[in-house]
């Protein structure tokens, strides 16, 4: 029996260069008639850094950067969204279901998995940009990815991004 995917994970960094597997995956939800959602993950800061910016800030100056960050975020998000309407949607069909757009805090593979997890995604899409040249580099996939694709149980495309 072949799985129905009805709902697809895309976690992005926002990179300029990851529109390409924002493409595959906007294909990928066409195509299947998939809600698609639209991660990006904020990782949270080291407990020295907090310290530090705790001692030179007033009281909850931290916790409003943070707010204002992840509001910038879902900004870009939406700015990306926005621009795939217009530029590569533009006289075609578009797609079946808005896409969600979610930012989370915490460490990126795990956050993805438990992401997924939560919206029982039936597959997740991300980019990975490869470090190196050599046979051995392209080899090797993205550390995020890799643990993504080695802790979930959920298949996973991996889309190869150039370089910013």
């Amino acid at each position: 029996m072949i799985p129905e995917i009805d709902t697809i994970l895309y976690a992005s960094d926002l990179g300029v260069s990851s529109r390409s597997a924002f493409l595959m995956a906007a294909k990928e939800a066409y195509h299947h008639n998939a809600r698609l959602v639209f991660l990006n993950i904020v990782e949270p800061a080291n407990s020295t850094t907090e310290t530090m910016l705790d001692s030179f800030m007033e009281e909850g100056a931290v916790e409003q950067m943070r707010a204002q960050g992840i509001e910038k975020i879902k900004y870009l998000m939406q700015s990306h969204l926005d621009a795939f309407n217009q530029k590569d949607l533009k006289d075609k069909i578009p797609l079946q279901h808005e896409p969600i757009t979610r930012v989370e805090e915490g460490p990126a593979a795990e956050t993805i998995i438990k992401v997924a997890d939560d919206i029982k995604a039936d597959m997740i899409i991300m980019g990975t940009r490869t470090r190196t040249h050599s046979a051995l580099g392209r080899f090797f996939v993205g550390s995020t990815a890799q643990s993504v694709m080695q802790l979930t149980n959920r298949p996973v495309l991996i889309v190869p991004l150039p370089e910013d």
